[in-house]
């Protein structure tokens, strides 16, 4: 028998792979953090002689899902901006940021952040936010996939204190130290064309592409958005980013619902991907990106949750199941099927990421990255389609393990790595300072207006 770290048995096995493979009572063999074999249990336990088993009977085993756009130490701020447009949302906690922000309360968010993730059962996450050092230390540590970078954002006093003019340099250096990784890559992150100048956003792609990086940005999250962008360099955001040539296979844009169609077809020539946050979307009235025209494209469209203040959750089961129904609104219930929303969570997020041969399925050589969803509850029987089962009725409760490059985060929905008191308690802790009251005005967030 060969030897490996890790065997997950029994379960029915939700592969992803090209064919959308199930595997009933199938297995997942690991080694080294990777995948050696997928197969029916039978065979892959006469044939392995693991370390460690995880006995999967009566649940579904799937790839770990992937947030792909997100900020997760928000988790600081949850509850303390809801019902407002995406402009009111931003003024109100832009100014909160720069009172509370420090390395010290950017782990307490994004531990408790890891924490509700792994319970989720996502296991990686591409986390936009200030101090990214105390958020990547605290991921380490949790054996957590996150992939986090430089941040550029020219309004007046950032949290980090760093000015604009200082940040090129300090992201040259943290890009030339990083040590690669499997399952990972760098990240640039340009907040938005309404935070950045055309000059700055073309310096910023540049040191991406310079190190092999993706860059991330919000773009046409909305309407007024759109507007902003208009007035300030006379072409709307995503117009702006291909006048520029920052659009293309290593960029990733976040939100992208207000598009014409000459948009959706530069991101399908330019292969650039989409971040799609449903539920922010929704929350802040937005609108509904049209993710059916975009993969229609061809497009590449991932799922995100954005922060836990405009979400107030980092469910991505949740932004599964709101894909999969808000696109019906519009009288079509085949817009976004529930394959595809799965799909969306899973191997399209690893694609966005420009990692879908190390992620975001269950296949030999890719990472372990994995889920178990115990499938023995009232409301997940009986068990007609797995894809149904994940997209329509399954819900974050109900992962029971969670498993990353091999390491088990969770057992048994008891959490091994994070503890969760200490994880909750510090979040509560570390927003001691009272929430500001709400503004009474209305004003635009630019690189050169002070919220």
């Amino acid at each position: 028998m060969i030897p490996i770290d890790l065997l997950v048995h029994g379960g029915d096995v939700l592969t992803v792979d090209a064919t959308g493979t199930v595997v009933p009572d199938g297995a997942v063999a690991v080694r080294a953090g990777e995948i050696v074999e997928v197969g029916p249990a039978e065979r892959l336990r006469a044939a392995y002689a693991p370390a460690e088993e995880i006995d999967a009977r009566g649940c579904l085993v799937l790839p770990g899902l992937i947030n792909t756009h997100t900020h997760l130490a928000m988790t600081l701020l949850r509850g303390s901006a809801d019902d407002l447009t995406l402009q009111g949302f931003l003024e109100r906690v832009i100014p909160r940021e720069a009172e509370l922000l420090s390395p010290e309360t950017v782990a307490a968010g994004i531990r408790a952040a890891i924490a509700e993730s792994v319970r989720g059962g996502v296991t990686t996450a591409l986390d936009m936010y200030w101090f990214h050092e105390a958020a990547e230390a605290v991921a380490r540590e949790a054996g957590w996939r996150l992939l986090s970078g430089p941040t550029f954002m020219d309004v007046p006093g950032p949290p980090d204190g760093r000015p604009y003019a200082d940040r090129l340099g300090w992201a040259e250096a943290h890009l030339a130290a990083r040590t690669p990784a499997p399952g990972s890559r760098p990240v640039v992150f340009a907040h938005s064309a309404y935070t950045l100048a055309p000059e700055q956003l073309t310096a910023i792609a540049a040191l991406a592409r310079a190190h092999g990086a993706l860059l991330h940005l919000h773009a046409a999250e909305n309407a007024t958005e759109v507007a902003t962008v208009t007035e300030l360099h006379g072409m709307r955001p995503v117009e702006l980013l291909d006048s520029l040539g920052l659009l293309g296979p290593d960029t990733l844009l976040a939100h992208a619902v207000d598009l014409t169609d000459a948009e959706i077809a530069a991101l399908a020539r330019t292969g650039t991907a989409v971040a799609h946050c449903p539920v922010s979307n929704l929350k802040l009235g937005c609108g509904i990106a049209r993710v059916p025209d975009l993969t229609a494209a061809g497009v590449t469209v991932g799922l995100g949750t954005d922060g836990a203040v405009s979400s107030n959750t980092l469910d991505v089961l949740g932004a599964v199941r709101m894909a999969a129904l808000v696109h019906k609104a519009g009288g079509d219930p085949t817009a976004v099927g529930a394959e595809q929303a799965v799909r969306m969570a899973t191997i399209e997020s690893a694609r966005a990421l420009g990692l879908g041969e190390q992620l975001g399925s269950l296949e030999p050589g890719k990472r372990a990255d994995l889920v178990v969803l115990d499938l023995d509850r009232p409301h997940l029987a009986p068990r007609h389609d797995p894809y149904s089962t994940l997209a329509y009725a399954a819900g974050a409760a109900d992962v029971r393990d969670t498993v990353v490059d091999g390491r088990v985060l969770m057992r048994g929905r008891a959490l091994l790595t994070v503890d969760e008191r200490h994880a909750v308690d510090g979040l509560q802790d570390a927003v001691s300072v009272p929430v500001p009251r709400p503004r009474t005005h209305t004003e635009h967030l630019t690189r050169n207006v002070s919220t």
